[in-house]
């Protein structure tokens, strides 16, 4: 039987989320996958060649990178994961021991919850794009450091130039403060009209923290009901799978100057119809 219409099932997630009372709009169609499923994340289908070389180049630089301290302890790097143009773009702060050990960011119980989150808003985790600042796990699960932001931050800047999310979801007052240039409390970005590049970003609590602060579950569902109806707000209802059509793409306008990595070429020019 489908996830979707699992009454039990779909109780579940929304009891894991902290909400009584739900009513139901549009939901996938297919199950909700776990977190984690395999020994090797899932790849992401790239549906253009230049695309692919350039997601490629990038994934290989995070993959050998060495600027900060962080790669004499990572098991692996944690590049990212979901649809290279997903309209929703979920961003972390670093992997914890489960993602250091997959390569794929939120697979251990932070990363469950945050399936419960995207099912309640009627999205499956392969529709929107989840990363994270950092790319190595801190050792001990550690705050990220001044100096390690600074060098990765880099690689999450192109990730975001290349999906063009129409929004982003940070997750964590970590996450928001590298988004922002902030050091606001979460507390007084919360609800707040914010943007980064143009493009409209919510900031809400981090799965992990919500698995520590069950009494914050019900905020963090108000935080992506907003963020649901800025969406609908900014495209049409039939986009509202977390996947943008070509067309859309086209007319998204620039969001400032390009961000260079070495050893990944830039797109130019801009994409072009699906292959």
């Amino acid at each position: 039987m489908s996830t979707v219409h699992n009454p039990l099932l779909r109780r579940h997630y929304l009891q894991a989320m902290g909400i009584s009372v739900w009513q139901r709009r549009s939901l996938p169609d297919t199950d909700v996958p776990a977190p984690g499923g395999g020994s090797e994340p899932a790849p992401a289908v790239i549906p253009h060649s230049r695309e692919a070389d350039v997601w490629n180049a990038l994934q290989d630089a995070v993959r050998g990178c060495t600027r900060c301290g962080l790669h004499a302890t990572r098991r692996q790097t944690v590049f990212g994961v979901g649809h290279p143009r997903a309209q929703w773009m979920f961003i972390g702060e670093a992997p914890g021991a489960d993602e250091d050990a997959q390569g794929e960011p939120f697979v251990g119980r932070a990363g469950q919850l945050l399936n419960a989150m995207l099912f309640a808003i009627g999205l499956k985790r392969e529709d929107v794009y989840i990363a994270n600042v950092l790319k190595c796990r801190p050792p001990g699960n550690r705050d990220p450091q001044p100096e390690e932001t600074t060098q990765c931050e880099p690689y999450l800047i192109r990730q975001i130039e290349l999906i063009k999310p129409r929004l982003i979801v940070a997750l964590g007052r970590h996450a928001a403060h590298s988004l922002l240039k902030t050091d606001l409390p979460l507390a007084r970005l919360r609800g707040q009209t914010l943007s980064y590049q143009g493009i409209p970003l919510v900031v809400t609590y981090h799965p992990a923290y919500l698995l520590r602060t069950l009494t914050d579950k019900r905020k963090a569902w108000d935080d992506l009901c907003r963020a649901r109806r800025l969406l609908e707000t900014a495209t049409a209802p039939n986009l509202m799978t977390g996947r943008t059509s070509e067309a859309s793409r086209d007319s998204v306008t620039a969001r400032g100057p390009r961000t260079r990595v070495p050893g990944v070429p830039p797109i130019t020019p801009p994409i072009g119809e699906n292959a």
